[in-house]
């Protein structure tokens, strides 16, 4: 089996290649990386969405993890149905479920896993500390930002690092969601480990608008 040469594929987004394997080999559609992630999911973690869709049109078998990272509702809906206790689950690399619908930009999604019982506020067990929140803070995702923190999303929740969903939007520029936060009661005085503030990424990170903003709520670097 070219597993390997067919997940490589499905990273770089070679299109052409990913259909001439899987017409060779048509179980790569549901094999699995060493991760444990589907080729479905690998795309979605690289941005692949031609492939993630071309996957999907191919017959792909969505697991919830899957389906909530493709913003496939119906089938997460289906899943969750079909086993409540669904979406409180993770993914197999250890994501919350609904983080990755998050990260992903899927707000319908989100919105119906928290109605039947996710945690707003589950941490993903390989490490990365991510939440729902993060996720979409970290992709830039305002609108699911803003409705997570007024859903009990911990607007001051810290991860790797010492980062907290400020910093993080901070040192990505992402002014709306920076001024969301401030709003929802973030801690502007929050570091890093290394002891940078939400000023201190924006400024080096050339962020004019969002250190511009930080510096008239008051914060110096």
């Amino acid at each position: 089996m070219n597993q390997a040469n067919f997940f490589a594929a499905v990273e770089a987004g070679n299109l052409a290649e990913v259909s001439r394997l899987l017409e060779a080999e048509p179980a790569l559609l549901d094999a699995k990386n060493e991760r444990g992630a589907t080729a479905v999911l690998t795309a979605c973690y690289t941005g692949r969405k031609e492939i993630r869709d071309y996957l999907i049109a191919k017959g792909a078998r969505l697991e919830l993890e899957e389906a909530a990272a493709a913003g496939q509702l119906l089938r997460v809906k289906e899943l969750v149905e079909a086993g409540p206790a669904a979406a409180r689950s993770y993914s197999p690399d250890g994501f919350p479920i609904m983080a990755l619908a998050a990260a992903f930009g899927h707000e319908e999604v989100v919105r119906y896993m928290l109605s039947e019982g996710a945690d707003v506020n589950a941490v993903a067990t390989n490490g990365s500390g991510y939440t729902a929140l993060t996720g979409a803070v970290a992709s830039g995702h305002a609108a699911i930002a803003k409705w997570l923190a007024e859903n009990g999303a911990d607007v001051n929740y810290r991860y790797a690092r010492g980062y907290s969903p400020l910093l993080s939007a901070a040192a990505n520029g992402h002014l709306e969601i920076v001024k969301m936060l401030v709003a929802s009661g973030a801690d502007l005085d929050a570091r890093t480990d290394d002891g940078r503030n939400a000023l201190a990424f924006a400024a080096e990170r050339k962020h004019e608008e969002v250190a511009e903003y930080l510096r008239g709520q008051g914060l110096a670097s």
